[in-house]
């Protein structure tokens, strides 16, 4: 069975999604790029402001760029790769003893089809993925991000968990969008390091379990759905707060209780949301935003019932916050100006 989907479906910044539209607009004619846009949901809607960007919007575009344009990474690295490539990689790492030779066998795959980076593993201190380039390459911040999510999501697929991750660091400068990297790994997440890379928690890595065919079609099946976001509320801070406030049927809980439910005083919860260049507040805000838009594309509610269900006092105050939130009103993410 594939995991249960998280209860709320957290949403990631069109500047984030903006990286791989790029790559895939290199390889797809205007119009079929039109095409994919559209039918994704991610075309420009009325007033031509991008709205955030959800996980079944990437799924969809995903499924679809990778099998029309023949490259299961959609533009994203200089050669092309050709189709039933993440297939017989599933194949490959599904044989592996251990979680290690998984990342090994992960690696020699790559290197394989990559032209213009190496993927390196190292077993001690800790099991560890870096991306080292061969020659003057600059990073693609999206393709990076995907190659890292990747190896993430086969070895807890091969662990039947999702594997706790000590860090991750990206070979490229601190985006603006910053914030949406926590939703896809469960770690601290560092920028302008010398190599990107993924390090797996010391304790984390065990045996793998087996894994049936069936269970490898069902993964293929629901790609990228069971690897791109991440499911752990474990490793980071903020993602466990969201999970609580969430888990209160409402982003309306309060510090000194959330604190409390974390074993923290007020003051050090604050002071370490500090050090993740976050507040409180924010991550409030964000749940609210995420769960505004999933209702707003559901359908059937009226402002006045959301705004309510969210703790705002009026639908004028929800709809001044957000805007403030996505830079766009509600109306922009009905179903019918889609």
């Amino acid at each position: 069975m594939p995991p249960a989907a998280p209860p709320d479906i957290p949403t990631v910044s069109p500047a984030f999604v903006e990286d791989w539209l790029v790559a895939l607009r290199a390889i797809a004619p205007e119009a079929q790029m039109a095409d994919f846009l559209r039918r994704s949901g991610l075309g420009a809607p009325p007033g031509g402001r991008p709205r955030r960007v959800t996980l079944d919007e990437i799924v969809r575009l995903y499924r679809i760029a990778a099998v029309e344009t023949g490259d299961e990474m959609m533009g994203l690295w200089s050669r092309p790769i050709r189709p039933r490539a993440l297939q017989h990689l599933l194949t490959t790492v599904r044989e592996a003893s251990s979680l290690p030779s998984a990342l090994h066998r992960f690696s020699t795959f790559w290197n394989l089809l990559l032209d213009d980076w190496r993927l390196e593993v190292e077993t001690a201190p800790a099991l560890r993925l870096t991306l080292a380039p061969l020659g003057e390459a600059a990073p693609q911040r999206f393709g990076h991000m995907l190659m890292l999510k990747l190896a993430h999501g086969l070895l807890s697929w091969l662990a039947g968990r999702e594997l706790p991750v000590a860090r991750v660091a990206f070979a490229f400068p601190r985006p603006p969008f910053a914030a949406d990297y926590p939703v896809l790994f469960p770690a601290a997440v560092g920028f302008d390091a010398p190599r990107s890379a993924i390090v797996f928690d010391p304790a984390g890595p065990g045996a793998p379990v087996a894994r049936s065919a069936a269970e490898l079609a069902l993964f293929l099946e629901r790609a990228p759905r069971d690897w791109i976001f991440t499911r752990s509320r474990e490793h980071s801070l903020p993602l466990r707060i969201r999970e609580l406030l969430h888990r209160a049927e409402g982003p309306e809980g309060r510090l000194p209780e959330v604190a409390a439910a974390l074993g923290l005083t007020p003051r050090t919860l604050m002071r370490r949301l500090a050090a993740d260049e976050t507040s409180f507040q924010a991550i409030k805000d964000g749940l609210r935003r995420d769960l505004a838009i999933r209702r707003l594309r559901d359908g059937g509610r009226t402002l006045e019932a959301i705004s309510q269900e969210l703790g705002f006092s009026s639908a004028a105050n929800f709809h001044r916050a957000f805007r403030r939130w996505t830079g766009a009103p509600p109306s922009l993410y009905r179903p019918d100006r889609r």
